[in-house]
């Protein structure tokens, strides 16, 4: 191989390389193994993992054990779908162009905000374009979030922050687990180009939304929301509470765990804001015999566009994920997303009382709720040994709740194993809901 590149050593394939840099031993890795023996010791470090389905699972925090239906994976099976690149010639590409239109007027109905795009990479990433938008809009340099919002887009927004010349200010949460308003109200000065807001918050807190954004928009500031989809089948959608941009992770729609992704992010906004926004918009057109037709109406990424001119620099939209959301919504309709949102809420105010722990958010709640655990390392002691994961630790990112334990409830865990979980938990079995 040296001699067919014209090299005479390896030690010539790195002479660019300063020798300061350099390892001057040699790599410290363990003997060579067959491929019968990797394979085998593959499947040992395989086998300590614990996936949803191979215990009884609690846990939350931003992803959530929903049901998938057969038919997704059926639909997203289909070559049209599975095997497309970005749909460059609209004559070719109609079917994958309807499910990105058809998925705006999803996204737009669910939030209550007239434009949507065909999706972004991931929930964080869209709160952080978010950010940039409202850079552009009103050419300030501030940020306001939330306590409540997820600490994995707080860190996307502060990480992009620092590339656009920003500042990012939290604004912490009251003693019931709610943003506090009139601190939220105080951050917001004329220099604020966003306030940052999540519904409901991380710990599962039904957020009085329009109080938050009347206090953001107090100084021309612009409100970001983000919202998790399926509770909004029973709460108001943030367009209808003065939101301006309402931004989410759309993994609870259609899209399983699979190790923490891949699933899409969605963003809607006014329309004010139309040109602003990142990725695409697919819009409906007619053809030259009236057809009815669907075409790229919009790319503000940099591959298309002049880099100084792009709002977006990510070069996926998750498509086919987004396409298992619409799919979803569409298997659930209008009233089955009703009525999944209020059994959710029962089974979820049901679980907080059998639990009987202090509650560290105790107003309403939809899917996910907070408590204190006085005993928090024995319950995942006891719980590891009966294959139950019993919820989040919030002290990972909440460190002044180091005994708290977020606790997410989807339809898939039954009234019977909410009291499992209280058994564990230490409080008696057959608590009134």
């Amino acid at each position: 191989m040296l001699g067919a590149i014209g090299a005479g050593s390896v030690d010539e394939l790195f002479a660019d390389i300063p020798e300061s840099v350099r390892l001057d031993r040699e790599i410290d890795l363990p003997a060579g193994l067959s491929e019968q023996e990797v394979y085998e010791h593959l499947a040992a470090l395989a086998a300590r993992n614990r996936h949803a389905d191979a215990e009884l699972t609690f846990l939350g925090a931003g992803m959530y054990d929903h049901y998938v239906p057969a038919l997704i994976d059926n639909l997203l099976s289909r070559s049209e779908f599975l095997t497309p690149y970005t749909p460059y010639q609209p004559e070719i590409s109609q079917g994958g162009l309807q499910v990105m239109f058809e998925f705006q007027t999803a996204i737009s109905e669910l939030t209550g905000l007239p434009v949507s795009n065909a999706s972004v990479y991931e929930g964080p990433s869209a709160v952080a374009a978010a950010g940039y938008l409202a850079k552009l809009e009103t050419r300030r340099t501030k940020l306001v979030a939330s306590r409540g919002l997820h600490p994995h887009s707080r860190a996307a927004l502060r990480t992009h922050a620092v590339g656009y010349g920003m500042d990012v200010e939290e604004v912490p949460l009251t003693g019931e687990g709610a943003t506090d308003v009139e601190a939220l109200a105080a951050a917001a000065d004329g220099d604020t180009a966003a306030v940052f807001v999540q519904q409901p918050n991380f710990l599962g807190t039904v957020e009085e939304l329009g109080e938050l954004a009347e206090a953001g928009r107090r100084t021309g500031a612009l409100v970001v929301c983000a919202a998790d989809p399926l509770p909004l089948g029973i709460l108001k959608p943030p367009g209808e509470q003065g939101v301006d941009i309402c931004v989410g992770e759309g993994q609870t729609l259609g899209n399983r765990l699979d190790f923490g992704g891949p699933s899409f992010g969605f963003f809607a906004a006014a329309e004010r804001f139309l040109r602003r926004m990142p990725g695409r918009i697919a819009g409906e057109t007619r053809d030259v015999d009236g057809r009815r037709g669907f075409v790229l109406t919009l790319q503000t990424r940099e591959q298309h566009i002049r880099r100084e001119k792009a709002t977006h620099n990510i070069c996926t939209a998750q498509a086919l994920n987004a396409l298992a959301g619409v799919v979803y919504l569409s298997w659930l309709g209008k009233r089955g997303l009703v009525e999944l949102a209020e059994l959710m809420l029962r089974r979820t105010h049901h679980a907080r009382e059998a639990l009987g722990l202090e509650a560290i958010n105790p107003g309403p709640v939809v899917r996910e709720f907070a408590v204190r655990v006085p005993d928090l390392e024995g319950l995942f002691e006891r719980a590891r040994a009966e294959r139950v994961n019993p919820g989040y630790r919030l002290g990972r990112d909440y460190p002044e709740y180091g005994d708290g334990l977020l606790v997410a409830v989807t339809e898939r865990r039954t009234r019977e194993d909410i009291e499992r979980l209280a058994r564990l938990v230490g409080k008696p079995a057959g608590v009134a809901a």
